[in-house]
């Protein structure tokens, strides 16, 4: 698990400190990195809805290697071709990401339901781990490499690969709960019907939106802003440094709290601090906004995969929540990266995209208050 969640994010984290290089080196407009930024973002919403039905059919732990095997494709495609297979390349790589997001909270359900906390915390330390070293070392690999763009798209196919060999043995399992019927004979949950899926998706897709777009935009905000790319780079890593504490610290704290409430409102509250000081204090104190951002973001994703297994009667039914929360919830995050890119581009600053994230982040307090109290969807019926 720690192996296959590390891949997580390295594939997109990569990308934003390279925009400017990617650019120049391959042609793109404004419009084409901005399209590039919301790519994986859409294809999580678009593919998340599939791994339940899947994971039913062919068992969790099967589907996860398929996807890693997917992942190794879609990064070697746009490595080695980066001028034709960029946009497809990273559609493969975010749709296998996509199923991935989805089956590791259900498997740990599955698996451990009494260690829940621990293990979400755990696997999303090591998928913050890859988001880290991606950001950190991007523009170095580049300019190491006299500006390759092939060598710095590929190269993050190599741990996907080490992590689908680990996970190999894993093709024998298919792991059922004891007393449980056939995975494929359980009734789905139609999870839509309830507030409570919804309030949950709502946190999960306001969560994902603020995290993307700033993921996207912060090295080049920091760029303009004076920052050379090896700088913003660093400070997009420790951003992602953040969200590694939080990410792991977070669900030990919510699985020992029955009422989650007061952690959704200090997690939204150390994000919008964090965000406003990187853009409107001085450049020289960035490195302490963007760790208190990458706080509360961290926090923002802990809570809502949480969530996703604590509010669950079961794991298909933690399957079908996991599945509409990143679906639906990624749906409402794919327009911010486009829209704050092409909000800065229309008024030439990035003052008017930092407030309408920071509107978002009070939305998300409203949906996430709710979704933080104790309660549970109830279990299929049939």
């Amino acid at each position: 698990m720690l192996v296959l969640s590390f891949n997580l994010r390295a594939a997109i984290t990569s990308l934003p400190p390279l925009f400017p290089e990617l650019s120049s080196s391959l042609g793109l407009s404004s419009a084409a990195i901005a399209a590039l930024a919301t790519t994986p973002v859409l294809c999580f919403a678009a593919f998340s809805g599939v791994a339940a039905p899947l994971s039913r059919r062919y068992g969790e732990e099967r589907v996860l290697l398929a996807a890693l095997v997917l992942l190794v494709v879609g990064l070697v495609a746009r490595g080695a071709l980066p001028g034709w297979l960029l946009f497809p390349g990273t559609v493969l790589a975010a749709a296998a990401i996509a199923l991935m997001n989805v089956l590791l909270p259900s498997l740990v359900k599955r698996r451990y339901p009494a260690r829940a906390g621990l293990l979400i915390g755990v696997y999303l330390l090591s998928l913050a781990a890859g988001a880290i070293l991606a950001s950190l070392i991007a523009v170095p690999i580049f300019q190491a490499s006299g500006g390759s763009v092939p060598l710095a798209l590929g190269i993050w196919a190599l741990p996907a690969a080490v992590a689908a060999l680990v996970w190999l043995p894993q093709w024998h399992f298919r792991t059922v709960p004891a007393g449980a019927r056939p995975l494929r004979q359980q009734r789905l949950l139609k999870v839509s019907r309830y507030p409570l899926a919804w309030q949950v998706m709502g946190f999960m897709g306001l969560q994902s939106l603020i995290y993307y777009a700033t993921l996207s935009w912060l090295p080049t905000m920091f760029r303009d802003r004076g920052a050379d790319p090896v700088h913003a780079g660093t400070l997009l890593a420790l951003m992602n440094l953040g969200n590694a504490v939080t990410l792991l610290l977070i669900p030990l704290l919510a699985h020992r709290t029955r009422d989650q409430r007061w952690l959704v409102a200090l997690t939204v509250a150390c994000a919008a601090v964090g965000l406003t000081g990187a853009w409107f204090a001085p450049l020289g104190g960035a490195a302490a906004w963007v760790l208190l951002l990458g706080f509360g973001q961290g926090a923002a994703l802990a809570l809502a995969v949480y969530f996703t297994v604590v509010r669950a009667p079961n794991p298909v039914a933690s399957a079908s929540l996991s599945a509409f929360t990143q679906g639906a919830g990624y749906l409402v995050a794919a327009p911010g990266p486009l829209a704050i890119g092409f909000l800065h581009t229309a008024t030439g600053s990035w003052t008017i995209p930092v407030v309408v994230l920071l509107a978002v982040m009070a939305g998300e307090l409203v949906v996430g208050w709710p979704a933080g109290r104790p309660a549970t969807l109830p279990e299929a019926s049939g």
